[in-house]
């Protein structure tokens, strides 16, 4: 009877812990955007298996400067296996996508439902008959493990609801040091927040700043964290970052349609790690700078890695436009981007184009950047690489200097829109020296030769080299 009685404890607790490692999290939304910030292309719904399916909310997001159209976003939060199951409202279902592709996810179609499960978080595009403009955004979280106490001094707490700042006019919430910022799933901010001339400040939590002047600036500041919130639409920037250091930016997502309206943009700042981020942007997705404005010095230690980058409009990356021409020039080096997705590249202006680009202007010394496993969907129009040292009219006022050690390695691109590829240094104190491309795929061919990739190799360039897969198992 003693041995029956472990026998079922045994599978009591391992019941339990089956349990509690299966849990699903589906966030409130205010009621005052029940009906003002909803999108009914979709209904969604997700559950744990044999259990009741939960409705999710579909907000409204506005994609694509060039043509703003109406898209739709859910979110929630998981461990174990879920259930999705996603119905067109208004279209039969002819064909469906998934991407990023490298998620490998493929639905079961039943009439206008499409069922699938997932077993790990995913940020995910989910498209209907090839629409990319009015597609699904489905947001699956890691479940939190931060507990905020509401009481805690040390915390700022918003609830769920909608939060407007005190000082309205500026729509600007104020970040001290020392202090930890906590949006709770369903907290709606109508304001930025700003992290300025401080140290030691965490932005946690799942709510969303809601069509913000900007998203979150960190200026003049160390240490800031922020981690997985969204940024619907705000007016410009997503994250504007200037001479700031210890900057963490995990599980964020990204919509902007205005002009300037870029992602991550950090001017002047080192020792940054971006992880596991969704950016679809109206300009660039990230863009990486020396000098501009009030921020003033180098950029170095930079890891972008684990993301999904979307660029309605510019680059997905970008890199060395601005810097100081007042001094010898800034340097950017030790950046390196590593397991991207590029969902989208659409840029008409040649001098913007480029997935993966470094336009060296204004006395800025560009070395030591990795591109590493990268894969590259066909895109609407624009390069899959644009390295120049250039002079750009625009933006500049001065030449840049040289670009170095670059390298490109497991780096895959699928479709036939891409223009050709180009290299091209400016002068011989303003040239290109040393970039690899290391196990490039095109459509499946392995890429030995400037030929094979489209690529225009320009002037005042040396040391730019192919090597095969094979080599780089030896």
């Amino acid at each position: 009877m003693k041995h029956v009685t472990h026998v079922l404890f045994f599978f009591l607790i391992a019941a339990l812990s089956t349990a509690l490692a299966q849990t699903l999290v589906v966030h409130p939304v205010p009621q005052e955007l029940v009906y003002s910030a909803h999108n009914d292309d979709f209904t969604v719904r997700v559950r744990r298996s044999g259990e009741a399916w939960q409705d999710l909310f579909e907000y409204a997001v506005d994609v694509d400067m060039d043509k703003v159209q109406i898209a739709s976003m859910v979110t929630f939060d998981f461990s174990g296996t879920v259930e999705v199951a996603v119905t067109a409202n208004n279209e039969t279902i002819q064909a469906v996508q998934i991407r990023p592709l490298s998620a490998e996810i493929v639905p079961t179609l039943r009439g206008k439902t499409l069922y699938f499960k997932l077993n790990q978080p995913r940020n995910l595009s989910i498209e209907i008959n090839g629409d990319k403009r009015h597609n699904l955004h489905l947001f699956a979280n890691p479940l939190e493990t931060y507990k905020p106490n509401p009481n805690d001094p040390n915390i700022v707490y918003f609830g769920p609801g909608i939060h407007t700042p005190g000082d309205k006019p500026g729509d600007v919430f104020n970040i001290p040091s020392d202090k930890t910022v906590y949006l709770a799933g369903g907290a709606v901010l109508r304001g930025k927040l700003v992290c300025d001339k401080v140290k030691n400040v965490r932005i946690l939590g799942r709510g969303i700043l809601d069509h913000p002047l900007r998203g979150i600036e960190i200026t003049h500041s160390e240490n800031v964290e922020v981690d997985g919130l969204i940024v619907r639409n705000p007016q410009h920037y997503t994250v504007y970052g200037g001479q700031s250091k210890g900057i963490t930016i995990r599980n964020l997502k990204s919509f902007s349609c205005k002009g300037w309206s870029d992602g991550i943009d950090l001017m002047s700042c080192s020792d940054v790690l971006v992880d596991n981020v969704f950016m679809r942007n109206s300009d660039d997705c990230i863009a990486l700078y020396g000098h501009r404005w009030n921020y003033y010095g180098s950029c170095r230690n930079v890891t972008v890695k684990n993301s999904i980058l979307w660029a309605d409009v510019a680059h997905p990356i970008n890199l060395g436009l601005h810097g100081n021409t007042v001094s010898v020039g800034d340097t950017l080096e030790n950046i390196t981007f590593t397991n991207i997705d590029i969902l989208e590249h659409d840029e008409d202006d040649p001098n913007y184009q480029g997935c993966m680009a470094i336009s060296c202007g204004d006395l800025n010394l560009i070395r030591n950047i990795r591109f590493e496993n990268i894969r590259v969907d066909d895109f609407e129009e624009g390069q899959l690489v644009n390295l120049r040292v250039l002079y750009n009219q625009k933006y500049n006022t001065g030449p840049g200097r040289n670009i170095e050690d670059v390298l490109f390695k497991n780096i895959t691109y699928t479709g036939a829109l891409a223009n050709p590829s180009i290299i091209e240094g400016l002068s011989e104190k303003g040239a290109i020296k040393g970039v690899t491309f290391d196990n490039i795929s095109i459509n499946g061919k392995q890429i030995l030769s400037t030929t094979d990739f489209g690529l225009k190799v320009g002037r005042f360039t040396e040391a730019i080299k192919f090597t095969p897969v094979s080599a780089t198992l030896k």
